[in-house]
């Protein structure tokens, strides 16, 4: 691997398949820096100076929800090879994050929201794999100026808020507002974990910008849905973890509104709540299959990885296959490749 992508040489590549929010066929592309740029449809006589690399490329993919501190040390590297390019960690200490999300060629990059804020005695307080430094409890607009103003000192770049009815108490629809206004001010987005009935409700109507989970304690209203779809809020999947035995009602519900979600044009991010219990390091099945039983088609699921970069993010890491996927499960063959490394991928 090539440590320093940046200096990576220009060079253009052929490429039999190729995917910008469709799939373009055989493809050139060319890199400078650390970016590829989309060229061209490959010509049928390749000039000399292109270099032919394998499988198909796609952008680099992203698990919008990861808790980093309940992994192993050694994660960053393994997420690589099992297809992620990036993590949006959701919930731990801001100072260890920090670390956790400095630059380096051969990790995941990651982005963090800091500590969970929450309620005095709220979730997760109370919850034994809640890491030291992962939770700050807000009772007071003044303490919420000042605990938004700490995450986005150590590097957030969004805030995490914590609205768990059925595990302890819950801020008032006052101090959710004023949370949600410091956010703002500070230029972050505000990323909610609701569960318990009402709670998604509340956060829909806060302005709430993202939810961590498809909302599962309760089948949303038609209308309720059309609200935060035309607010823009976003929801990160999740489905998986509802076991289909064990939390067979919460997974029913999930899928229920996730798919409604979808059908309104609200935008899904895959997510998989990495850290809660045993999961794959990368790209997970059972959440693909989930998002395909929601009604996700393959370009649905594809965007959903990529998280809404339009055309697809194409610096400093791609996603590489051998082939284009026969389907949606088969997106865990990805590997994530440094733009730097592109003559060695296949090899």
């Amino acid at each position: 691997m090539s440590p320093l992508v940046m200096n990576a040489p220009p060079a253009t590549f052929h490429v039999a398949d190729l995917w910008r929010g469709t799939w373009m066929g055989p493809s050139i592309v060319r890199r400078g820096g650390a970016t590829l740029h989309y060229v061209g449809p490959a010509p049928s006589a390749l000039p000399a100076d292109v270099i032919p690399i394998p499988g198909v490329l796609l952008p680099g993919f992203c698990d919008h929800h990861t808790h980093l501190q309940l992994l192993p040390a050694d994660a960053r590297t393994q997420l690589l090879a099992g297809g992620l390019s990036r993590v949006i960690d959701l919930g731990g200490d801001p100072d260890t994050l920090a670390v956790l999300a400095e630059p380096d060629p051969f990790g995941v990059a990651v982005e963090f929201a800091g500590a969970f804020l929450t309620a005095p005695g709220g979730y997760p307080s109370d919850r034994a794999w809640a890491p030291a430094g992962s939770v700050r409890e807000v009772a007071s607009a003044d303490d919420a100026e000042l605990a938004v103003a700490e995450q986005g000192a150590a590097g957030a770049s969004r805030i995490k808020v914590a609205l768990h009815g059925d595990a302890g108490p819950t801020w008032s629809d006052d101090l959710l507002a004023d949370v949600v206004a410091e956010a703002r001010a500070a230029g972050l987005p505000v990323v909610a974990h609701v569960e318990g009935v009402g709670q998604a409700e509340r956060a829909i109507a806060a302005g709430v910008d993202v939810l961590s989970h498809t909302p599962f304690s309760e089948v949303l209203p038609e209308a309720l849905v059309a609200r935060a779809v035309a607010q823009g809020q976003r929801w990160v999947s999740t489905l998986a973890i509802h076991d289909p035995v064990e939390n067979a009602a919460e997974r029913a519900a999930a899928l229920a509104n996730l798919r409604a979600f979808r059908t309104a044009g609200g935008e899904v991010l895959y997510g998989s709540d990495l850290g809660n219990g045993e999961q794959p390091l990368g790209v997970h099945r059972d959440e693909l299959v989930a998002l395909a039983e929601a009604g996700l088609d393959e370009t649905a699921v594809l965007r959903a990885l990529v998280g809404g970069f339009g055309r697809g993010r194409w610096k400093k890491r791609l996603t590489w296959m051998p082939e284009r996927p026969g389907a949606i499960a088969e997106l865990t063959g990805a590997v994530s490749v440094a733009v730097g490394d592109l003559e060695d991928v296949g090899a």
